[in-house]
């Protein structure tokens, strides 16, 4: 019978083999080819080098890609990327929408931010702001939409966030999340298989019937989708493999979980409202 480990390994080894040429790290050509993904056709226009070095963990623009399937926007609309990191996401919107955006994030500074939007040409649509998720600088009912990737989990579990959050937001304007989650909520504690490889901070992670719920209740939208990504383990996965063999960054990302894991409960979770 093969272990858990041995079977990890073997999928590893399966995606290097796929991935690497003579055991080299991959160049950028040979990147750009393994990084094409067909769900993300957008999202292939873009220096997969420059969505590496820039990531701060799964891929934003992958994710902001597949939030922006149900997220209705139009040139010149007035967005609020909140929890943007390193800005990548905001200029993904800027450049394929032609919306303002409102790079906000905590962790990332503006001034860091906006060498990355001035580079990137959209310095007259994507706008860098250094705030915290509950001390926004913002008007009540300025933006036309609101979204986030990869971040909203950090700060929007409360009861309570909601409320404050969709302030900011315009009545019939839609705010969208796309996050880790997970397929199903744990039904007894985290599984054995998951133990090892498993941090407090990933109890953020729900699923979409969850976060369906939470807001339902708080009265202020309507919920127009909640669901998950098909096979997200998977495209999870392949970013962190991908990153990795690139050579661009050395962190681990979380290939042990995913590979425990095995589709089973873990993906990426998104949710879209509509403010009443």
């Amino acid at each position: 019978m093969v272990s858990g480990k041995e079977a990890g390994e073997g999928i590893r080894a399966l995606i290097l083999g796929i991935y690497q040429l003579g055991g080299a790290r991959l160049d950028k050509e040979k990147l750009r080819g393994a990084i094409k993904d067909e769900r993300f056709p957008r999202s292939a226009a873009y220096d997969p080098e420059w969505m590496i070095k820039n990531e701060m963990g799964p891929s934003a623009v992958w994710l902001m890609e597949f939030l922006t399937e149900a997220v209705e926007l139009k040139p010149g609309m007035k967005v609020l990327d909140m929890g943007c990191g390193k800005a990548i996401s905001s200029i993904f919107l800027a450049r394929e929408f032609g919306v303002q955006v409102w790079a906000t994030d905590l962790w990332i500074s503006a001034s860091d931010n906006l060498e990355r939007i001035q580079e990137a040409g959209v310095e007259d649509r994507v706008f860098p702001i250094h705030a915290e998720a509950h001390a926004l600088p913002y008007a009540r009912d300025f933006f036309d939409a609101i979204v986030s990737a990869d971040a909203y989990h950090y700060f929007g579990t409360s009861e309570l966030y909601l409320h404050y959050f969709i302030r900011f937001l315009k009545p019939g304007g839609q705010i969208g999340i796309v996050v880790p989650g997970l397929k199903k909520e744990f039904s007894d504690g985290v599984p054995e298989k998951l133990e090892p490889y498993w941090e407090s901070e990933f109890f953020t992670f729900h699923s979409p019937a969850w976060w369906k719920e939470l807001w339902n209740r708080s009265g202020l939208l309507d919920v127009e989708v909640a669901d998950d990504m098909p096979d997200g383990w998977e495209v999870w996965l392949k970013w962190e493999n991908l990153a990795r063999e690139s050579g661009l960054w050395s962190r681990e990302g979380d290939v042990g979980l995913l590979e425990a894991d095995k589709g089973e409960y873990l993906g990426f979770t998104r949710v879209v409202g509509r403010r009443r």
